[in-house]
Order: structure tokens, then C-alpha cells, then sequence
């Protein structure tokens, strides 16, 4: 058994926004629904920090930005966890894999994260992927990834501070066929204002057609869900990078939907791919 499907959930998705608090049956019933052979690329550990800490003290952090995000992430990463091994059925395993650019840009180091990810459907494991903001300084990251493209000129290099691109690193990594997008949205519209307007394929006969298409689709994107959040522009891209790897990729509502409701296609959502 290997990697099958990869699953990623925004931040957004997690909350209960009127309530400033966590989402807790949005967590019970997708971790209910995750198997060996499933790999879920969770944001969140920033928002549930600045969540809980704001509930322990009833302030949230001042100053700088970045170095707030770094502290919510290292309080909310083991809420985070701790959450989803709740409901996770008992008889799996769960294990948090904390990734960063390099463990993608680094040939010996990709090999081992895709063993390790190996490891954990033939364990019986459910591994929750999420990039290591707790230890990212952008500055020293920004600076690295040019030495790389400096190094290997031509080659494609990931920064994946964008968990959206984390999963499709991941996707692309384990050679996985489905990847689900799960936001606090349907999917992808071309007027985000009219839900009629919900683009339910975007599919193509060749990659030309489907980059086409998506780049036109992007036009109609603006806006993200919260600050800092790159919007549905970005989804579409990495989205896009997958489906050129032949990867069938659904953008769908994390709220409304059950996962496996989502993969029989019985719920409104975007689906990308070549066909």
C-alpha cells in the first residue's frame, strides 16, 4: 500500500469564526474519515494558537506580524495534533510530519520524506503534513530558495510556505491520482458573489487547453478568506500543477461536505484535470 490520496484543509475550514473557536465536529467527522493510504496536509496551527491564546488571556499578540505568526504556530501545532488524534479511529496511527522547502528541494531529503509517507500507509498510519511555521523566518527562506535557483538553473524549486502548495508537492511526490482542496467555499465561481455561478469542471484534452482555461478562470478570482491567505487565484494555481501531473484535483466545501461524498462527486464542488 502506498499513498493514495491527499487531502488538504484551510485554515478558515477549521474555525468556527463566529465563535472564535475551533470547529470541533468539522474535525470529528473528517478525521472519521481518514485511512492508511490517505495523507491530509492540515493548515491551522496559526489561527488555533492566536485562538487559544486570545481565550488564556484575553489579548492577542502585539508587534510584529511574522514573529506573532511564529508564536501562534508553536501554541496552536499541538492543539492541532492533539485534535485530530482525538478522532482518528483508534486503530490508526497518527503522525505529525512537519515539512519545509528544502525537504522538496533537496533531492536525498525528498526521498526520505516519500519513505516515510510510505511507512505510514503500510503502518497503518495517518500522517497530518504541515509546514513548519514555528521555525520559518522568511527572510532566511527567501534567501535560500535563490541560492537554490542559482545552483540548479532551469529546475523547478517549491517554497511551499502555501499549504495548497504543500499538498501539491506532496501529490506530485507520492504519484497519487486525487488530491481534494477543502475550504470554507463550494469551490471556484466565476462571480464570488452568486453562488450559481459555481464552475463545476474544468477539464481539457491536453495541458494547453486546461492551462487556458484555468489562467481565464483566475481573472475571475479576488479576494482571500483572511488575511495573510493568497485567495482562490493561488488554489488555482497549484491546482493547475497538479492536474498537469495527471492528477484529478477537487476544490470543495469542507463545511457542508463529508469527504467521501466528495470523492463519489455527490456534492457541488470544482473538479480540474486532463481528461
Amino acid at each position: 500500500m502506498d499513498i493514495e490520496l491527499v487531502v488538504k484543509i484551510g485554515s478558515m475550514a477549521l474555525i468556527r469564526r463566529e465563535d472564535n473557536d475551533i470547529d470541533y465536529n468539522l474535525f470529528a467527522r473528517l478525521s472519521g474519515e481518514l485511512r492508511p493510504g490517505m495523507a491530509l496536509v492540515s493548515s491551522g496551527a496559526t489561527e488555533i494558537g492566536r485562538l487559544d491564546y486570545l481565550k488564556r488571556t484575553g489579548q492577542e499578540l502585539h508587534g510584529d506580524p511574522d514573529a506573532n505568526k511564529t508564536d501562534y504556530a508553536a501554541q496552536g501545532q499541538a492543539i492541532l495534533m492533539e485534535t485530530y488524534r482525538r478522532f482518528v479511529r483508534p486503530e490508526y496511527s497518527v503522525r505529525q510530519v512537519l515539512v519545509e522547502h528544502n525537504h522538496f528541494n533537496d533531492p536525498q531529503k525528498r526521498r526520505h520524506l516519500r519513505q516515510l509517507l510510505s511507512h505510514c500507509a503500510q503502518q497503518g498510519a495517518i500522517p497530518i503534513i504541515n509546514y513548519n511555521d514555528a521555525v520559518s523566518d522568511e527572510e532566511n527562506r527567501k534567501l535560500e530558495l535563490m541560492l537554490m535557483q542559482q545552483a540548479h538553473p532551469g529546475e523547478q524549486v517549491v517554497e511551499c510556505v502555501d499549504n495548497d502548495e504543500t499538498a501539491a508537492v506532496v501529490s506530485e511526490l507520492m504519484q497519487v491520482r486525487q488530491m481534494v482542496l477543502l475550504t470554507s467555499a463550494d469551490g471556484i465561481y466565476r462571480d464570488p458573489k452568486d453562488p450559481s455561478t459555481l464552475v463545476r469542471d474544468v477539464f481539457a484534452h491536453s495541458a494547453e487547453e486546461l492551462t487556458a482555461r484555468v489562467r481565464e478562470l483566475q481573472t475571475h478570482c479576488v479576494g482571500a478568506s483572511r488575511a495573510g491567505a493568497n485567495g482562490a487565484g493561488a488554489k488555482l494555481e497549484f491546482a493547475l500543477r497538479s492536474a498537469l501531473q495527471g492528477v484529478t484535483v477537487t476544490i470543495a466545501n469542507a463545511k457542508r461536505c463529508r469527504l467521501s461524498d466528495i470523492l463519489a462527486g455527490q456534492v457541488p464542488c470544482t473538479r480540474i484535470g486532463i481528461r
